[in-house]
Order: structure tokens, then sequence, then C-alpha cells
């Protein structure tokens, strides 16, 4: 198992090795220590290891990943998982603003709080947040589903596409053309499988959530409709 102390080698060097892994490399975990909320921490991965992050990362950390596990002991700042395309992020505090941002897929899961912007334009990507999430918390976002175990904050969903957004806290607001929408037997189904891919028991459950997404107001323009836009 491969430790990296970053005390000691340079962020430009871990990111250089693990971006020079073939696919069938037996080094598949991977530590990192001392990381000191360095920007950019493992980023780009493109191989199926996990690499755990003891501390703090800065900006935009597991930003592209493609088939990693990125574990980080710790809070992250902005952008983390930033146009994920799969595998899977977990942070084991809070996340800035832009959390999963553009993701277009794997699950990003964050056990404390998120800042605003949660999930803005996401693409496919599933995220869970154990806490709570703040203003204008998935903005635009197109596809994939949001999962808040706190509260939201002002203006969540606004100008939302197609993705499903579950809260089971209090939503301060709701932005343009989003609304509450029917939690039918389908959508506790998902429901459970992204808590259960969170870690989560049985003891959260589905029933606590309510589900929103877009009331398909905005999708054609309407003069009457032109204060939102």
């Amino acid at each position: 198992m491969p430790v990296v102390d970053l005390a000691e080698t340079t962020k430009r060097d871990l990111n250089a090795q693990l971006h020079a892994l073939p696919a069938d490399t037996n080094a598949t975990h991977w530590t990192v220590e001392n990381s000191e909320g360095q920007h950019a921490l493992a980023v780009g991965l493109d191989v199926p290891i996990t690499v755990e992050i003891n501390g703090h990362a800065g900006y935009y950390c597991a930003g592209m990943n493609k088939q990693a596990t990125v574990v980080v002991d710790g809070n992250v700042g902005v952008g983390v998982a930033e146009n994920m395309l799969s595998g899977k992020v977990h942070v084991k505090g809070d996340a800035s603003q832009s959390a999963g941002a553009t993701a277009h897929g794997g699950l990003l899961v964050i056990d404390g709080d998120a800042s605003a912007r949660c999930g803005i334009s996401m693409k496919g990507v599933d995220i869970v947040v154990k806490g709570s999430i703040g203003a204008m918390s998935a903005f635009m976002a197109q596809s994939g589903n949001l999962v808040v175990l706190g509260d939201a904050g002002d203006a969540l969903g606004n100008s939302i596409y197609e993705a499903r957004l579950y809260v089971r806290g209090t939503v301060k607001s709701l932005g343009a053309d989003c609304i509450e929408k029917e939690l039918r037997d389908e959508h506790k189904a998902d429901l459970r499988r992204l808590l259960d891919a969170a870690g989560l028991d049985e003891t959260v459950s589905v029933a606590d959530f309510r589900r929103y997404g877009s009331a398909r107001g905005l999708y054609n323009f309407h003069v009457d409709n032109s204060s939102a836009y």
C-alpha cells in the first residue's frame, strides 16, 4: 500500500504517480499524509484504485474522477468531485461551495454539511449529504439525484431540469420552476438504494423525505414567465 507524505513529496508528483498507473495495477490502495488543505489533490484519476487522504483538502479535490474511490478524512474546499464521471468520492467532514458541480456520474457522499450551490448543473451524479446544504443548490440540475438528510437553503432547484431532489429536513425556499412532487414507490426504492450506498441503514426511513423536481414550466419560452428566466 503506497503512502505519499506531502510534507516530503509535491502534489504534482503525487498526481503524476496516480496518472501513470496502468489499468491492471496492483497498487490499488494509496494513502496521502499531511495534505494540509492543498488544492487539486487526486484529480483526473482513471483507474479503479482507492486513495485515502488523511486530512483536509482544498479546491477541486477528486475533480474529473473516473473509476477511483477517493476518501477525504477531513473537510474539502470548493468544487469537490467537480465533473466526476464515475467512481466514488467520500468526504468525512464538510464541503465548501459547488460540491459535485457538473458531475456526470458516480457517487459523492458528504458526511457533514455542504455549502451553497451543491450539485449545480449536475448531469447524472448521485450526491448524498448527511447534513444540510446551502443556497442555490441543484441550480440548473439536469439529471441525477441529490439526497439531503438535513435542511436546504434558499432557491433549491432553481431552473431545474430532470434531476430528482430528496430532502428530509426543511427547505427555506424553492427556486424558479422547482416544485414538490409525489414520492412514489419507484422513488422510494431508488432513495433506499442511495441511502444504502452512502452507508445509511434502515433507521433512516425513506418515508421521512420529500421529493422535489421540475414543474417543466420553463422548458419553452413564454412571455408570462419572462421574469423567471
